[in-house]
């Protein structure tokens, strides 16, 4: 079982060390849908989206009803707003 309140309280600080982490418990077999919304969330804050999105993805192949929804459908609003115009006048 993950202790989610240590992974949160690394995260806050290193989330590179929480990500970690987290892989170990992956690795282990051990990861359920919350891991990897947790994992997703972050990469997010780390801005690597490719890799958040995956691990939105894997939550909810794990569980449809995971937190990991919203978190998806908000990473394809901001990809959906994304308008390479604006950076080219």
């Amino acid at each position: 079982m993950v202790d989610f309140s240590n992974i949160h309280e690394i995260g806050c600080h290193n989330p590179k060390a929480a990500i970690s982490l987290l892989c170990e418990v992956e690795l282990r077999g051990e990861a359920d849908d919350k891991v990897y919304y947790v994992m997703g969330r972050l990469y997010w804050r780390l801005g690597h989206h490719a890799e958040a999105v995956n691990c939105y993805r894997r939550a909810l192949e794990l569980n449809p009803e995971s937190d990991a929804r919203h978190a998806l459908e908000m990473a394809t609003q901001v990809f959906d707003f994304f308008n390479p115009d604006l950076l080219n006048p």
